[in-house]
C-alpha cells in the first residue's frame, strides 16, 4: 500500500519527508502498533538513534521480548526453551 501526500500539504505541515516518516513511526511506537525495530527501520534510523529521539521525546522505550529475540537474532544467537525459560545458545 502507498499512500500520496502531496508536497504543498508537507509545506503546510512544516516537514520533511523524512520528518513525517520520524511521526509516523514515533507515533505508531507509542500506540504500540510498532516495535522499536520496526518503528525505527519505519523512520529510516538504527534503533539507537530512534530510542535517543524517543528520549528528546520523553516517550519510555518498551523493550519487549520481540525486540530482544530480533537483537538476539542479529548477533547470532538463538534460544532454546528449557523449563519454561530461555537459555542462550551460542
Amino acid at each position: 500500500m502507498a499512500i500520496l501526500i502531496k508536497d504543498e500539504d508537507l509545506s503546510a505541515a512544516q516537514l520533511t519527508e523524512n520528518e513525517l516518516r520520524l511521526e509516523i513511526a514515533v507515533l505508531l511506537y507509542q500506540k504500540a502498533r510498532f516495535s522499536l525495530g520496526k518503528a525505527s527501520r519505519f523512520a529510516g534510523m538504527n534503533r539507537i538513534l530512534f530510542q535517543k529521539e524517543l528520549g528528546k521525546r520523553k516517550i519510555p522505550v518498551n523493550y519487549e521480548s520481540d525486540d530482544l529475540n530480533e537483537d538476539l537474532e542479529s548477533l547470532g544467537i538463538t534460544t532454546e526453551p528449557n523449563d519454561n525459560l530461555n537459555r542462550l545458545c551460542l
